[in-house]
């Protein structure tokens, strides 16, 4: 068995080398035509074919003469680099075209009520900050002196006004005037710009920007409940998360009974006034979904008057854009925790209101449903719950029974709760809504 298998191996291999020969003797035998269909080399003469005969063109002789350096005409292969009128004239020598040098700025602006927000971009729409730029506003001149890239002006009159952006040195600046609409009165409309103004936190110091929350001794006592509680007395549960969670297993979490989650889209620093992204936003709103869990969102914030709460809200509508939500968008209102330090901890009870008051109504006028949260106190003190009555009330009070008088539609009960998927502690909630 074993000497058949060789012959049959040397008789293909003797085969194979044949084959080679065979193929390397025919080019051999006809490398001159191929060479002259590649271009290699020029046709053979068939054999008993008398060439034609080629007669060479006349040439008539031209007479040469030496030039004044004593070269002839011609001998110089050089001379055309010494003839000034060789070369065609170049249009894009120094002084045919105009050459501008520098970085580009250019104009984004906004107005909300009597107002005018001026931000000055770069040419990927980021805020130019360490240059005290200028504009002149109906022949009105203002400086951007902390640099920061923005310049704000309020009240202004309604109705057109005409922006320029003055010359800076190093700058490449718009040679029109914009043109803007001040508007007479708060429209409560989102906002389109406000990708120029959100943060992420590896921009921010979050250790002073994102706090975390104590709640006031008023609004929690002994008999506070810890456990999930599922569906109670005829309300969903479900939980609210941020960062502080860090990755969650939101399948897990399905599996544990949560029956809806509202998820922190971002906040305003309580600091510097900046909106910041919640790094684990996107995170949370994609695995709750995927994981069949109803959701909604709410933003911190730290808004001192009617214009930022209208970014704010901008902010977390445009955040949400392709998502569906299930439950309210809310705006969450309550202390720092740092002993009255916070931009928006010592607003007036009526600012407050109205600060609210403009979150909620932007986002209902974007067609999502408005809510509010807050702790017992906060409600009861610093805000006057009879002009916001209309709103979706998420009450924070951490009893067995909540001693709230007023109406609200959902009741976080604990911070201390533990859910399956989850590390570490988390709100509990109990929903009336749905």
């Amino acid at each position: 068995m074993d000497s058949n298998r060789r012959l049959i191996k040397y008789a293909i291999l003797t085969a194979f080398f044949m084959i080679v020969l065979i193929f390397a003797a025919v080019i051999f035998l006809n490398f001159k035509e191929l060479s002259f269909r590649y271009g290699r080399g020029p046709k053979p003469i068939e054999s008993g074919v008398t060439p034609p005969e080629v007669t060479p063109p006349e040439v008539t002789p031209t007479e040469v003469t030496p030039d004044s350096s004593g070269f002839m005409i011609g001998a110089d292969p050089k001379a055309f680099m010494h003839d000034k009128d060789f070369f065609d004239p170049d249009p894009y020598e120094p002084g045919n075209i105009q050459v501008t040098y520098g970085r580009t700025a250019n104009l984004v602006l906004s107005s909300i009520e009597r107002d005018l927000r001026i931000h000055i971009v770069d040419i990927l729409g980021r805020n130019i900050k360490g240059v005290e730029f200028s504009v002149t506003v109906d022949g009105v001149e203002y400086l951007n002196t902390n640099q920061d890239g923005i310049i704000y002006i309020t009240p202004m009159r309604s109705g057109e006004s005409i922006v320029i952006l003055n010359p800076e040195p190093g700058f490449r600046t718009p040679t029109e005037p914009s043109i803007i609409n001040i508007k007479q009165r708060i429209e409560y409309v989102a906002m389109n710009e406000l990708d120029l103004r959100i943060f992420t936190e590896s921009q921010i110091d979050a250790s002073i920007e994102d706090v975390v929350h104590e709640m006031n001794a008023e609004d929690f006592d002994t008999t506070e409940r810890t456990e999930a509680l599922g569906s109670w007395s005829g309300a969903k549960f479900g939980i609210d998360v941020s960062k502080w969670q860090k990755e969650i297993d939101w399948h897990r979490v399905k599996q544990d009974g949560v029956e809806f989650a509202i998820i922190r889209v971002g906040y305003r620093g309580w600091t510097s006034g900046s909106l910041i992204e919640d790094p684990y936003f996107a995170a949370n709103i994609r695995g709750a979904t995927d994981a069949g869990i109803p959701v909604g969102i709410y933003f911190f914030t730290q808004a001192v008057n009617v214009m930022e709460a209208v970014e704010e809200a901008s902010m977390a509508i445009a955040l949400v854009e392709g998502y569906q939500l299930d439950y309210p968008i809310f705006i969450d209102t309550e202390g720092t925790g740092t002993g009255g330090q916070g931009r928006a901890d010592n607003l007036s009870r009526d600012t407050r209101t109205e600060v609210c008051r403009a979150f909620m109504e932007t986002i209902r006028s974007a067609g999502y449903h408005a809510g509010l949260y807050a702790a017992r106190s906060w409600l009861y003190n610093q805000l006057e719950m009879a002009r916001l009555s209309e709103h979706i009330v998420w009450l924070a009070e951490y009893r067995d029974i909540p001693q709230y008088s007023g109406y609200y539609q959902l009741w976080q009960y604990t911070s201390r709760g533990r859910i399956d998927g989850i590390e570490g502690n988390v709100d509990l909630n109990l929903s009336y809504l749905y």
